[in-house]
């Protein structure tokens, strides 16, 4: 595992769901080179874990602060730790897809 890698685990809250916003989030974590997933979440929110270099996570973060045009972020919750690698690209998960 490259030691210069890390995670961000982010809920994000605010008129999240059906304003394209995981399709946003991917785009935005594919363009910067980032592995994970974003999912809708029951609760109204929606959870991202991305993984990658630092600087490219920091970018992350603040795309998901502005979020698409027909969002309003209410709040950005995120935790930092190290990588596990267990991502080979960035996907959007559906509730079928959980755990």
């Amino acid at each position: 595992m490259d030691s210069t890698k890390k995670r961000i685990t982010c809920v994000v809250s605010g008129r999240v769901q059906g304003v394209m916003f995981r399709d946003f989030v991917r785009r935005k974590a594919r363009k910067l080179g980032l592995t994970g997933f974003v999912r809708n979440e029951t609760n109204g929110t929606v959870s991202a874990v991305a993984e990658g270099d630092e600087p490219n996570l920091e970018i992350f973060l603040e795309d998901l602060k502005r979020g698409p045009v027909f969002s309003k972020i209410a709040a950005v919750e995120s935790a930092w730790s190290e990588a596990t690698g267990e991502f080979n690209a960035f996907e959007i998960k559906f509730y079928s897809d959980q755990p």
